[in-house]
């Protein structure tokens, strides 16, 4: 039964859009169906994480096609959590989206499309988490792909038609080097499944297998916006609407972050590449922060803090240890939920100061002081400031650089310490200008109320941030040992391949 759970991530999303496509001109009903999808994705992802924590992975072969000839859906600890996290922001996001739909009618309000292809957008993240092939985890990307171009283009103004193409031509230039690595590893391997391969590039000449694992860092990197991959992002996320904007920040990173998890533990386990990945990780955790420190634009800033933090889940991985995953993984949970909140929080500020330019706008937290909560919560949070998630992530994986010795881990170390001090200095100065100094907003100004809807919405993802925090124990219990599945890989291994199949 619990292996029937395993394709409805996927399908509940596309059928879902099928339907408010059929429906466009109504838009309630879009509003019910997307919700409703989105709700079931949601139950059926916290099912699919108890079952992998207690009896492994869980598997099911598409059409009945067993692997490795057909294409396999697997369901294992680190895909299940994933699930669980995206389809939460996702919810939260969809109804942020109805509350501004509600209330703005101008160009940048969603409109019919903009379910459909939010569904669509979905099902491309979850089929990525799902994928047990190369290929299938190359049409999860391009399927969050085509939505996100339609996404990031909402309302068709001039700044977001420029700045999406720039989004557009990055984006299918790493989808084409992608594409090839794709070939290049079937064509030294004869196959795409992610088990078979675990076995046989171990079987490849040194050479051919680090081509192979850079070829596939690079696809990944791009769409992770790793430094110095990264210059696309800020430029591209801050002009598209609010909830876009948000969910392109929690979720379409992470998306490439998971694929470098997946094949540097699966495929390349103790590659020559981590020295390599060391050296990005520790450049995009110092130059994206510098970068938020130039910032004067919230969602700008928002956007270099987005790469910054890569930074810390890129050196988890770098480090190749269990903690070193564990704390990249429980880092990747928590920065989703996190920046997608500050962003939301962005949107929100917009709503009430009209205007995200830190220069224009002030004293937020006296006329609109819930609004200050919701940003003050998750920017110390993001900070690192002890007891939340931020400082627990941040802590698990500095102890890790440090048990790992060495110089290079010792200056990731450092470089890691720094990052966390500047995002503290970062959100200290967002505070002090646009909340705590004297209001800018002229007295003869209506009070623009916000909307029940989009606040509700971000008081939940600010609750789930600091459940993170409370429910940190049983969180890094569940990142601990999918970090230990992945470094053994034969868990992952035998349930797709139970006969062993060479």
């Amino acid at each position: 039964m619990t292996h029937a759970l395993v394709p409805l991530p996927v399908v509940v999303p596309l059928l879902g859009a099928a339907l408010t496509l059929l429906l466009a001109g109504k838009p309630r009903i879009q509003r019910a169906i997307s919700v409703l999808c989105l709700s079931g994705t949601l139950t059926v992802a916290v099912l699919l994480l108890v079952q992998a924590y207690r009896h492994g992975p869980v598997v099911v072969a598409v059409g009945g096609w067993p692997a490795p000839v057909g294409i396999v859906l697997v369901a294992d600890q680190l895909a299940a959590l994933m699930l669980v996290v995206s389809s939460a922001v996702t919810l939260c996001v969809l109804l942020y989206s109805i509350g501004q739909g509600r209330s703005d009618t101008s160009e940048s309000s969603p409109v019919s499309i903009f379910h459909p292809t939010y569904l669509v957008l979905t099902a491309g993240v979850t089929n990525a988490f799902l994928a047990g092939d190369l290929f299938n985890l190359f049409v999860g990307f391009e399927i969050l792909l085509a939505a996100s171009f339609v996404l990031i283009t909402l309302g068709g103004t001039e700044t977001r038609i420029r700045t999406g193409s720039t989004y557009v031509v990055v984006s299918i230039l790493s989808s084409m080097i992608f594409l090839t690595s794709v070939g290049l590893v079937y064509a030294a391997t004869g196959t795409l499944n992610l088990a078979q391969l675990a076995q046989r590039l171990d079987d490849l000449p040194d050479g051919v297998r680090l081509a192979l694992e850079l070829m596939l860092l690079l696809a990944f990197a791009i769409k992770a916006a790793v430094f110095p991959l990264s210059a696309w992002l800020p430029d591209s996320y801050p002009t598209a609407p609010a909830p876009v904007t948000a969910v392109f920040a929690g979720l379409l990173t992470k998306v490439g972050v998971y694929a470098i998890i997946r094949t540097e533990t699966l495929l390349f386990p103790g590659g020559r590449a981590h020295i390599l990945l060391m050296v990005v990780a520790g450049l995009t955790m110092v130059i994206g922060i510098l970068g938020a420190v130039a910032q004067s634009d919230l969602k700008r800033l928002f956007s270099f803090t987005l790469v910054s933090h890569i930074g810390y889940m890129i050196f988890g991985v770098a480090l190749s240890t269990v903690a070193g995953l564990s704390g990249a993984i429980f880092y990747v949970v928590h920065h989703i939920t996190i920046q997608t909140t500050l962003f939301l929080v962005a949107g929100l500020v917009e709503e009430r100061a009209g205007s995200t330019d830190l220069r224009r706008i002030g004293g937020l937290a006296r006329v609109a002081p819930l609004l200050g909560v919701l940003f003050f919560i998750p920017a110390m949070n993001l900070a690192g400031v002890p007891p939340f998630s931020g400082f627990l992530g941040k802590l698990g994986l500095l102890q890790a650089g440090v048990a790992a010795g060495g110089p290079l881990p010792g200056v990731l170390v450092a470089a890691g310490t720094l990052t966390s001090l500047l995002t503290l200095y970062v959100a200290s100065r967002v505070w002090n200008i646009a909340f705590w100094r004297a209001p800018r907003l002229a007295t003869s100004e209506p009070v623009v109320q916000l909307p029940r809807l989009m606040v509700g919405a971000t008081v939940a993802l600010v609750a789930i941030g600091l459940a993170l925090t409370v429910l940190a124990g049983p969180l890094f219990d569940v990142t601990a040992d999918a970090a230990e599945d992945l470094r053994l890989r034969t868990p992952y291994v035998r349930a797709v391949l139970p006969g062993g199949v060479p």
